[in-house]
């Protein structure tokens, strides 16, 4: 019998620790002493735990003692038939999930509003997308859920298809009807795949949207680090009773290292026990912080802090409403520059500014004094900052013209052209605001003039630009010649 009580990876480094083992193996510090300032920058204890995989701690490539029982801890406390240790954070989970589902020239049914990493996991494939364009919501510029009927038409249209993808929760708090999605998934004999890097707190929390595991979901990649309180680049992949764990266990090998981070797998130990003993009681304060303070942001008037009233049923089947997301357009300002202005001149960092909203993302470690600093910032930066709000742009999503798939435009020949001269070719890289990492542009789809028009306004008003060759995206790589 299992008990969430445990946590058998911390409790074997805490038995390593009192052997005081003379240290003949990597990494090359030796428990710190090789690098003091590493030492003082993270403590003694930590680098002292810093240690290589042996046989009183296990091996994530093929656990068979602590780690093992680790995952099947995990599995139990998620409502996996399987759960597998990630410490390559959730990119590598979902990639290892995409590449458990699709090979070459196999389809994959989702939603565009993807994070970069499913994207990469089609160029390492050599998946096909189908594309299922999410609603999106005027007022907000914010992509939305696929729809049920438009999953339903990317089905029929495309009955050879091997999955379908949905994100659960995406960046802004939207949630899809997964349990119908993956209801038709599997009546067609596909996988059903969630992205639930925002989502680890559905798994434990009252109220809430459902999770993928309980919606029937066949694989999940959940990122603890983000809502759960494990370490930067912890992750978790899940997976139901119909997926054969050791064919994933395979494919996460191809890329996740061999030496796996025992601090990483500590936090992921411990936060698990964290949740499954506290995580209802802790999530319940999140939810109440949230709601706090959305009305009061919407009290100060101008700044819209949105919830369930999005809920229509279809394309926005439930909200997350730990997701403290506002748009600013109302106010004159676009949202990366409320994110700018608070981080530089109020000392708040939030989780990211787009076109024409914020999120400040709440979770486990957050107080009430910290929103109330927050909103009387945001109350402060209103009567300081506010302007006309005319030629403010805030659509948040195009739809794509894809032309070729994502490995053959990424691997193509290609061209760097100037910016400004690439309307009508086919990319061959990628170009997205980080966070979300939501591309604006991947591998394989045409340049329009709005999505050039976008680039630079996004570029003018300060986003994270990332993913092409040319860091300052002067110039963007496309297809030599077209396709």
């Amino acid at each position: 019998m299992l008990s969430q009580e445990r946590a058998p990876i911390y409790e074997a480094l805490q038995k390593f620790e009192k052997k005081r083992v003379v240290p003949f193996d990597v990494p090359g510090h030796k428990r710190g002493r090789g690098n003091p300032e590493l030492s003082e920058l993270l403590g003694e204890r930590c680098v002292r735990m810093d240690v290589n995989s042996m046989k009183p701690l296990d091996n994530l490539c093929h656990p068979v003692s602590v780690i093992r029982e680790a995952e099947e801890l995990a599995a139990e406390a998620f409502g996996a038939a399987y759960a597998f240790l990630m410490v390559g954070g959730t990119t590598s989970a979902v990639q290892a999930m995409v590449l458990s589902a699709v090979k070459q020239g196999e389809k994959i049914i989702l939603p565009r509003n993807v994070h970069r990493s499913v994207m990469g996991a089609m160029v390492l494939c050599g998946a096909i997308p189908v594309y299922v364009d999410p609603a999106s919501d005027e007022k907000l510029g914010i992509p939305l859920g696929m729809r049920v009927e438009d999953v339903k038409r990317a089905i029929r249209e495309n009955p050879d298809a091997k999955a379908v993808l949905v994100n659960n929760p995406t960046y802004y708090g939207i949630c899809s009807d997964i349990k119908r999605i993956a209801a038709l998934a599997h009546e067609h004999g596909m996988l059903a795949l969630a992205d639930e890097a925002h989502g680890t707190h559905f798994y434990f929390g009252e109220n809430l949207p459902v999770s993928a595991m309980a919606a029937g979901a066949d694989l999940a990649a959940v990122s603890m680090h983000k809502s759960g309180g494990s370490l930067t680049q912890s992750s978790l992949l899940l997976a139901g009773p119909g997926v054969s764990a050791g064919y994933v266990r395979q494919i996460i090998n191809l890329t996740q290292t061999t030496s796996g981070s025992y601090l990483l797998l500590s936090s992921l130990d411990i936060s698990r026990r964290n949740l499954a003993l506290r995580g209802k009681e802790a999530f319940a304060r999140v939810i109440e912080m949230a709601e706090y303070a959305r009305r009061e942001i919407n009290h100060i008037g101008g700044y819209y802090a949105f919830s369930s009233e999005l809920v229509n049923g279809d394309s926005v089947f439930a909200f997350d409403v730990t997701k403290l997301s506002i748009h600013t357009l109302e106010i004159g300002l676009a949202g990366i520059e409320v994110y700018d202005i608070l981080r530089d001149e109020y000392n708040i960092q939030i989780e990211f500014g787009d076109l024409g909203n914020v999120l400040a993302y709440l979770s486990i470690g957050d107080r009430g004094l910290d929103l109330e600093r927050l909103v009387g910032a945001l109350s402060e930066i209103k009567r300081r900052y506010s302007s006309d709000k005319t030629g403010m742009m805030q659509q948040e999503y195009i739809d794509p013209i894809v032309a070729a798939s994502p490995k053959e435009a990424f691997y193509a020949e290609k061209e760097m052209l100037p910016l400004m001269e690439t309307e009508g070719r086919i990319c061959s890289e990628f170009v997205m605001c980080y966070p979300p990492g939501i591309p604006i542009l991947a591998p394989g789809e045409m340049i329009t003039r709005e999505i050039l028009e976008y680039i630079q306004y996004a570029k003018a008003k300060g986003c994270s630009m990332t993913g092409p060759e040319d860091p300052k995206i002067l110039r963007l790589n496309v297809i030599k010649g077209g396709i």
